[in-house]
C-alpha cells in the first residue's frame, strides 16, 4: 500500500522486534503503527532463509517494500551476522592498522563484501563507519571501533567504508555524529559529558563528520557537549543538531538517534522519543524489540515531516544508483590477503541455504 493510500507518512520511528520470526501481535502492531522501518538484532539472526523471510514480513506488515531494514554489522565486536552463517571481518583498528594505501582498499573491500550479506538478506541500511576519535582517557565502548584518532585519516578510511556499503546496495550511517571519542563512560549505561572547547571539538571531533557530511545517513551521540549545550545531550539538544550538525559541519540527510532505550537518557520512553524529534532528529531508533515500549513511543511519534520524506528519497535514490557488480570469490581472496587471514572470508561463507 502506498504512502498516499494510507492517507498519511509512516511514523517517524525505527523499532524492533523480539525474535527470529514476528508474533500475530507484533504483526499487528507495525501494521497499525506503520513505523518508517525496522532494525536488526544478534537476537533476530539465525540463518540467511530466517532473516531474509523475517524482512519481507516486516516490509509487508507496513506495506511497503523499501521500507529501510537496518543493522549493525560494522565488524569485530560489532556484528550482528556472525560465523559460521556468514564471514567474519576485522575491527576498523584492525583495518586502520595496515598502512596506506592498503588500509582504504581493506575498509573499502570488507565493507563491500559486508553489503553483499546485507543485501542477500534484504537489509539496506547499516550503521556503520564509526567517525569517532578516541581520547587516551576514553570509555572502550568506542575502543577498536575506530579506524584511528588522526582526523583526515579517519575521514579516508570512513569514506572507503562507505563507498564499499554503497557500491552493494547499501546505505551507510556515519556515527555518532558529532563525535563520541571523549566520552568517559559508556553511554549504554550512563550519560557522558564532555568539557572541551567549542574550538577544540570543531578542530578535531567534528572533523571526520564534516568530511563525509554528504553522506546519506548519520546517527546522533548521547553525550552533553558542555561548551554548546550543557543542558541536554545532543540527541535532545536543537543548539547542537541545529548548528552543529546541520550548521557547522553541514549534514542534510537523514538523522537517526542511537537507541532511545540507553541509559545515558532520561524520562519516559514516550518523553524520549518527543525530545529527539523535536530537537531536530528525522527518526527515533528503538532497539529492545519489547513490544509494550514500542506502543508507548508508536501512541507520541508523528508521521516524519516533508522534509524527513524528502533525504529518505534522496538517499534511497542514491542506494540504487550505486550498486555495482563484482566477483564476490575475487573479492574475498584480496581481503583475505590484506588482513593476513584474520577474516577468513571464503572459509566462513555458508551455503545461501543453510
Amino acid at each position: 500500500m502506498s504512502d498516499e493510500a494510507r492517507g498519511e507518512r509512516p511514523r517517524a520511528v525505527i523499532l524492533g522486534c523480539a525474535g527470529e520470526r514476528l508474533t500475530p501481535e507484533e504483526r499487528r502492531f507495525f501494521a497499525e503503527a506503520d513505523p518508517l522501518g525496522f532494525v536488526l538484532f544478534r537476537r533476530n539472526c539465525v540463518d540467511r532463509d530466517q532473516v531474509r523471510a523475517l524482512v519481507a514480513e516486516m516490509r509487508a506488515c507496513v506495506g511497503r517494500d523499501d521500507a529501510p531494514v537496518l543493522i549493525d554489522q560494522e565488524g569485530g565486536r560489532v556484528a550482528r551476522l556472525r560465523p559460521p552463517q556468514w564471514r567474519a571481518y576485522p575491527s576498523a583498528a584492525q583495518i586502520a592498522a595496515l598502512p596506506d594505501p592498503l588500509a582504504e582498499e581493506a575498509a573499502r573491500l570488507g565493507m563491500r563484501l559486508i553489503a553483499e550479506d546485507l543485501a542477500e538478506v534484504g537489509v539496506t541500511v547499516d550503521a556503520a563507519p564509526v567517525l569517532d576519535l578516541p581520547a587516551a582517557d576514553a570509555d572502550a565502548v568506542i575502543g577498536d571501533r575506530a579506524y584511528g584518532s588522526e582526523p583526515a585519516r579517519v575521514a579516508r578510511l570512513g569514506h572507503a567504508v562507505c563507498e564499499g556499503l554503497l557500491a552493494g546496495g547499501v546505505l551507510p550511517i556515519i556515527k555518532h555524529i558529532p563525535g563520541h571519542g571523549r566520552a568517559r563512560v559508556d553511554s549504554h549505561r550512563a550519560l557522558p559529558r564532555v568539557e572541551a572547547s567549542r574550538a577544540e571539538l570543531a578542530q578535531w571531533d567534528f572533523a571526520p563528520f564534516r568530511t563525509l557530511s554528504a553522506m546519506p545517513w548519520a546517527m546522533t551521540a548521547h553525550i552533553v557537549y558542555m561548551a554548546i549545550d550543557d543542558s541536554a545531550p545532543a540527541t535532545f539538544s536543537q543548539r547542537v543538531i541545529g548548528d552543529m550538525v546541520r550548521g557547522e559541519i553541514g549534514f542534510d540527510g537523514v538523522l537517526i538517534s542511537d537507541d532511545i532505550s540507553m541509559g545515558a537518557l532520561d524520562g519516559s520512553l514516550a518523553e524520549r522519543t518527543r525530545r529527539a524529534l523535536d530537537a531536530g532528529c528525522d527518526l527515533a531508533l528503538h532497539c529492545t524489540g519489547v513490544l509494550a515500549e514500542m506502543v508507548d513511543i508508536a501512541e507520541v511519534a508523528p508521521p516524519i515531516t516533508a522534509a524527513t520524506q524528502g533525504r529518505i528519497a534522496r538517499a534511497e535514490k542514491l542506494r540504487r544508483r550505486s550498486r555495482q557488480e563484482f566477483d564476490p570469490k575475487a573479492a574475498a581472496a584480496r581481503f583475505g590477503e590484506l588482513i593476513g587471514g584474520t577474516a577468513r572470508a571464503t572459509e566462513n561463507q555458508a551455503s545461501p541455504n543453510a
